[in-house]
């Protein structure tokens, strides 16, 4: 008799994520206790030995609740009974930047990268399932975000895998009851005073309530979809900017910080969605804040392109000044 239905969908998703990774090298899962990760480094545990893998686990203690730091030494203790090894406990200071999910958040990936650097791990896998991957287009498409944030969470970007994506929320569940683990229900996923909380709790209930079962399936499918399209521009984009690049003499690349000089007559030839990204490179390149480049930002830039009346220099955050001089666009630092 095999696994449970539950259990052999994660454990293939999770023997998907790693097929391409070396022979004998170490897979770290960040397991908070809750279902979602603890399915994932439970059934991490049983693919990895079969893939000539090493597997270990890191739990966070964002100290933010009382007891979180005996929690993530329980999930260690049970890291143990899984056969996981290495696996510990890391304690965080979160601050406030950017809000109390986003500062956690930056504190939890600091600390992640900070062990699988010490303990040399080739991968760390994040238990984010498909209702996580929808919860994330909602919020961006409330942003007024482009394609490439509507593209949602990677699958993999860099050392960080998502085997779950794919898979729903109640399936790793129902994998920890099939394999007799006791996930910890975390108090903040029902706090509202979390943005996510209430796209989870209010607003996707009531999306599904109006149009219909699928919704979340649907909207992570769609992220898929823009993801697969952002990527194709960014291929294009980046070719046009190195060419562009070589038109005005400046070579290619350029040291960051540096001006950026671009053809506008090039610029010009570019559907709308490229130009806007080779603008976006040049901005960064000649050391505009990336945190606080918006969308805005560039659309005034395009406007000297597209639509020029003679404007004055336009401000990007970081202190960049993009001006439009005798048929070429020149992005440059304006301290002095």
């Amino acid at each position: 008799m095999g696994p449970h239905p539950a259990v052999a969908e994660i454990r293939r998703a999770v023997r998907l994520a790693l097929a391409d990774l070396p022979e004998g090298a170490l897979v770290l899962a960040a397991c908070s206790g809750g279902a979602d990760s603890l399915a994932l480094a439970a059934c991490l545990a049983f693919g990895a030995p079969r893939l000539g893998l090493r597997a270990g686990l890191v739990s966070v203690d964002h100290g933010l609740q009382e007891g979180s730091r005996e929690r993530a030494e329980e999930v260690v203790v049970l890291a143990g009974k899984l056969a996981l090894a290495p696996a510990e406990a890391i304690s965080v200071t979160v601050g406030t930047a950017g809000g109390p999910e986003a500062a956690a958040r930056d504190a939890r990936y600091a600390a992640l990268s900070a062990s699988a650097g010490r303990l040399g791990a080739a991968a760390v896998l994040l238990g984010h399932t498909r209702e996580d991957q929808a919860e994330t287009v909602l919020l961006r498409l409330a942003r007024g975000s482009g394609t490439r944030s509507l593209a949602g969470m990677p699958a993999s970007a860099g050392l960080y895998r998502r085997p779950l994506l794919g898979v729903a929320r109640r399936t790793t569940r129902l994998a920890c009851e099939a394999l007799g683990l006791l996930p910890w229900d975390d108090p903040h996923n029902i706090d509202r005073a979390y943005t996510r909380v209430r796209v989870r709790h209010d607003v996707l209930p009531v999306l599904e309530g109006a149009l219909g079962p699928g919704v979340t399936e649907a909207l992570a499918r769609t992220a898929a979809l823009c993801r697969d399209d952002a990527d194709a521009l960014d291929a294009w984009a980046g070719e046009a900017y190195e060419r562009l690049r070589r038109e005005a003499g400046a070579g290619t690349g350029g040291a960051e910080g540096g001006a950026v000089e671009l053809p506008v007559a090039g610029l010009e030839g570019l559907p709308a969605a490229v130009r806007r990204r080779v603008l976006q490179r040049a901005a960064l390149a000649a050391g505009a804040d990336g945190s606080a480049l918006a969308a805005v930002h560039i659309e005034q830039a395009d406007r000297l392109v597209t639509a020029w009346r003679g404007q004055r220099r336009v401000e990007l955050p970081g202190g960049v000044g993009v001006v439009r001089r005798y048929g070429t666009l020149i992005l440059a630092s304006t301290h002095t």
